[in-house]
């Protein structure tokens, strides 16, 4: 039997993802992760409210380390530059934790129940990185679409770092805004470009 709570919680997850993985997030009952960690289905409950909670245990404090990164990055760095910083900062915490967090993303990735609480969580994410930028002085409207275009960004090298766990999600991280930059660099144009995106000029 786990001897702490800390220690019950970190069982409890484990074996949620175990079985996840195993039989499906559909087809595994609260029951059996409790059986599975060694706890009664009465501790599940006083550690997660649901099934699918176990898997997003640490948002709030995720939410507030990406946050204060923000606010905490050097004055006069460009909205994009100041999410990356912090979302280098959750990418170290996701890497440090790789053998769970990175099965964890797999699961929910084919899981629609889980995806659909993992937008939830990103939205309420997304709407803080927000707000932490409107206090730096960034307007609303571009607060918000810098949060989101950046936390798509950090999806993104996500999504490749299970598919390419050769490199760390730190170097897909920097390739996904590096990506983002070149999407609306300018580009140097000849005359017949030119003429088509002007024609009759």
């Amino acid at each position: 039997m786990p001897r702490s709570g800390a220690e019950a919680r970190r069982r409890l997850q484990q074996a949620a993802l175990e079985l996840y993985r195993e039989r499906g997030f559909d087809q595994t009952t609260t029951a059996e992760i409790a059986a599975r960690a060694g706890v009664n289905e009465r501790t599940f409950f006083r550690h997660f409210p649901d099934k699918r909670e176990v898997l997003f245990d640490g948002e709030a404090d995720l939410r507030a380390a990406l946050v204060r990164a923000v606010a905490e990055a050097p004055e006069g760095l460009q909205p994009l530059d100041a999410l990356l910083r912090a979302f280098r900062t959750a990418g170290r915490i996701l890497e440090e934790n790789r053998p769970f967090s990175e099965p964890r993303l797999a699961v929910i990735a084919v899981t629609p129940a889980l995806r659909e609480r993992d937008l939830a969580k990103a939205a309420s994410l997304t709407d803080a990185l927000a707000e932490a930028l409107r206090q730096r002085g960034v307007a609303g409207r571009l607060a918000g679409l810098a949060a989101q275009t950046g936390w798509a960004a950090f999806h993104h090298a996500a999504q490749a770092w299970i598919d390419d766990p050769g490199q760390s999600l730190d170097a897909h991280l920097l390739g996904a805004f590096d990506d983002l930059r070149a999407l609306f660099a300018p580009r140097a144009c000849g005359p017949s470009a030119a003429a088509r995106v002007h024609p009759g000029s």
